[in-house]
């Protein structure tokens, strides 16, 4: 091996060579990835550079990017805190402030109290101000505006609303680069 392995992770794409999933970002680690591809359950894209491992008799490279050999159908979105998050793409529904996770919550549109559920159409992320603030009222009695109604995504508008945001530095291989931002515009 010619550099340090570590946690290396292996990007995996759709048989459409897009990636199987933005929203959280469709990532195995090298030695799932590894198996898979010598099992030819997969369609090795990339290799990561000067990283190898070896065994007894041979030196193998480290897939950095793998494709389905069959193209997977999107299922539907399964509503979940950070899934609602990422709709709303991390961003107070009141006010419009982007926040981390951490420091955003829940929001029912038309309260509990009032007959409200905890579905798709109901939930806002909302700031603590803001929700402290609406309270145990509609957003017309606590004289607020949604920035937009909540609604019921698709895996693909998560997957464009996850396109959107800031990856941490450090968070996407170099090697990744060509097969997440296809349709971005390129430089003349």
């Amino acid at each position: 091996m010619n550099q340090p392995i570590g946690n290396l992770r292996t990007l995996v794409l759709n048989a459409d060579m897009q990636p199987l999933s933005w929203a959280p970002l469709s990532v195995w680690n090298w030695q799932d990835a590894f198996v898979a591809v010598h099992q030819d359950r997969v369609i090795q894209v990339k290799t990561y550079d000067d990283v190898t491992v070896r065994s007894a008799t041979s030196e193998f490279e480290i897939p950095a990017v793998i494709a389905l050999k069959n193209y997977r159908k999107r299922r539907n979105v399964a509503f979940t805190r950070y899934h609602v998050f990422l709709r709303d793409e991390f961003r107070c529904q009141y006010c419009g402030v982007r926040l981390p996770a951490k420091d955003l919550t829940f929001d029912h549109v038309v309260p509990r109290s009032k007959g409200g559920r905890s579905e798709w159409t109901n939930i806002v992320a909302s700031c603590s101000a803001d929700n402290l603030r609406k309270a145990n009222r509609t957003p017309a009695q606590a004289n607020m505006r949604l920035m937009r109604e909540p609604f019921r995504p698709t895996g693909y508008q998560l997957d464009a609303s996850a396109r959107r945001l800031p990856f941490p530095v450090g968070e996407l291989h170099q090697t990744w680069m060509d097969f997440l931002y296809w349709d971005s515009e390129l430089d003349g």
